[in-house]
């Protein structure tokens, strides 16, 4: 991280960017721009006015998902350096605060980033084509929730008389068959995105090499790892997803159980879940590790999150070699 002179926090909401402008000794300006590229641009262009140099100036926003992307894009294209951090960190940063307003947090994340220069990490706009398999990915999944709220009329069907569920039983049908037929363009959609990233979809290869990694998991995997660009090491992913096991501890009166931390990616958790419940059942290595371990008396959850982590190694392993899962276990004596 180089050494910069000037920091500016902003607090993105869906149509206005308050901002902060603060230096070594103090705060310098605040004020609030819309957040639209033009606004972005102009705001850009009255810094450089006011005898600020953006390439020593560094900018910090809380990471609030599309809300936050122009403004990421607007800086990308700028070459400025940015980071996105995530809400809580910035939140549990502070200590006691009483009261909240959008010029007071986006001051309080200039401060931070101030602070804490050595310990941020600058963002980098995904490609394109991530960003794309990201928009395509959320949509696929939206559409899955609607098939089941629509699926689920059907039920009615057993409790009403065939006039009153006639009325809508026809068009419930209809609906469900264009929400199947919209999930399954947006399935090709996907492949498609994928097999025109070469990188993409070697790593894909490798990942479904890996028993119990199939074509959703691989996708959302290379969607939250950016092609694996963003974690550095399984452990670090690990964490991410919820899998990794922390002491609890304090003293000598508090000796709790090392537990897995409840701040994760739910879904990425829920997936590498039911990786390793498929994993038991045709990985010969892991089937044989979980029947041991059950034997021994170890609880079922604690069993499957250790196979869990297991799993993350073999992902970050087979990238990193860049060769396919091999099964050593059928080879052994």
């Amino acid at each position: 991280m180089k050494n910069y002179t000037t920091y500016l926090g902003i607090d993105v909401a869906k149509l206005t960017l308050d901002y902060c402008v603060v230096t070594d000794d103090q705060e310098l300006e605040r004020g609030q721009i819309l957040n639209t590229e033009k606004s972005l641009n102009s705001f850009l262009k009255n810094l450089k006015k006011t005898g600020h140099k953006l390439e020593e100036m560094l900018f910090v926003f809380e990471n609030t998902g599309i809300y936050s992307s122009l403004l990421s894009l607007v800086l990308s294209e700028n070459e400025l350096d940015y980071a996105q951090v995530p809400a809580l960190e910035i939140k549990r940063s502070l200590g006691i605060t009483r009261g909240k307003s959008d010029k007071v947090d986006a001051k309080e994340i200039a401060f931070y980033a101030k602070r804490n220069t050595d310990k941020i990490t600058l963002s980098v706009l995904p490609e394109v084509n991530l960003q794309q398999l990201k928009i395509v990915f959320a949509e696929r999944e939206k559409t899955i929730a609607a098939i089941k709220v629509f699926e689920r009329t059907m039920e009615n069907e057993m409790f009403l008389s065939k006039e009153v569920f006639g009325s809508v039983k026809s068009i419930n049908r209809q609906t469900v068959k264009y929400l199947k037929k919209q999930l399954s363009m947006l399935d090709d959609r996907i492949k498609k995105l994928i097999r025109e990233d070469e990188t993409l979809y070697k790593q894909q290869q490798l990942l479904k090499s890996i028993p119990g990694i199939g074509e959703i998991t691989s996708v959302y995997l290379l969607m939250v790892t950016k092609g694996f660009t963003a974690f550095t090491n399984g452990r670090k992913f690990a964490c991410y997803s919820g899998v990794a096991p922390f002491e609890h501890s304090s003293g000598t009166s508090i000796k709790g159980k090392t537990r897995v931390s409840h701040l994760a990616d739910k879904k990425m958790k829920s997936l590498l879940h039911m990786v390793s419940l498929t994993a038991i059942k045709y990985d010969p290595e892991l089937k044989e590790y979980y029947t041991r371990k059950k034997s021994e008396g170890k609880h079922t959850m604690l069993v499957l999150n250790n196979i869990k982590c297991k799993i993350v190694y073999r992902i970050f392993a087979v990238i990193q070699r860049e060769s396919n899962f091999v099964n050593l276990h059928k080879f052994a004596a």
